[in-house]
């Protein structure tokens, strides 16, 4: 007898959320499709039924772990948009990002992991960091793909991911502070 289609979608979505979670925070080589189900609480028999492949998982739960990533990140309310870019800026240049506890960004996270990865993947990881990149220039008004939300998103991921690769955590600390500083700069710039 078949699942039900919302039971079916149920666990699909369990899944994915397992994987988004494992993943960014170990990358796709240290993770495998029985850790992925188990963390899902459920048996290694029915991933197939559900995924292709290891590496269809990990292209699909980029954009689970970025919508869940995003959410955790942007505040509830704000006065004006620059207003919510700096909270989110301030938000994703956190400590608190670098804990495994909390949603990890795919794009900081998984920015080395994904680049040899298959082209599905890349493709997915390209998508994430586009949206990232259109919302910015969306709060700061700018045109679509502008400079600047170029700038501020290396700024903000390259900062995470080298924060994240430190033992030294008043390192850490310091350059992710920098990182805000440069990038609350750049968002209240008029050029």
């Amino acid at each position: 007898m078949a699942w039900p289609a919302e039971k079916r979608q149920e666990t699909r979505q369990r899944i994915l959320e397992s994987a988004a979670q494992l993943f960014t925070r170990k990358g796709f080589d240290q993770v495998s499709i029985g850790d992925v189900m188990k963390n899902a609480d459920l048996t290694h028999g029915g991933f197939y039924s559900h995924f292709d492949s290891k590496e269809a998982l990990y292209a699909e739960s980029l954009q689970t772990a970025s919508r869940k990533s995003f959410s955790y990140k942007l505040p509830e309310s704000s006065d004006n948009d620059l207003d919510l870019m700096s909270q989110l800026l301030e938000a994703y240049l956190d400590m608190d990002h670098l804990k495994p506890e909390h949603p990890s960004c795919p794009l900081a996270f998984l920015a080395t992991d994904v680049a040899n990865k298959n082209e599905a993947v890349r493709d997915s990881y390209t998508k994430v960091y586009k949206r990232f990149v259109l919302y910015m220039d969306k709060l700061m008004a700018n045109s679509s793909y502008s400079d600047k939300a170029f700038a501020l998103s290396a700024l903000m991921v390259g900062g995470v991911a080298l924060a994240r690769s430190f033992s030294d955590e008043k390192m850490a600390e310091r350059l992710l502070e920098a990182c805000r500083e440069a990038g609350l700069k750049m968002i209240t710039s008029t050029e």
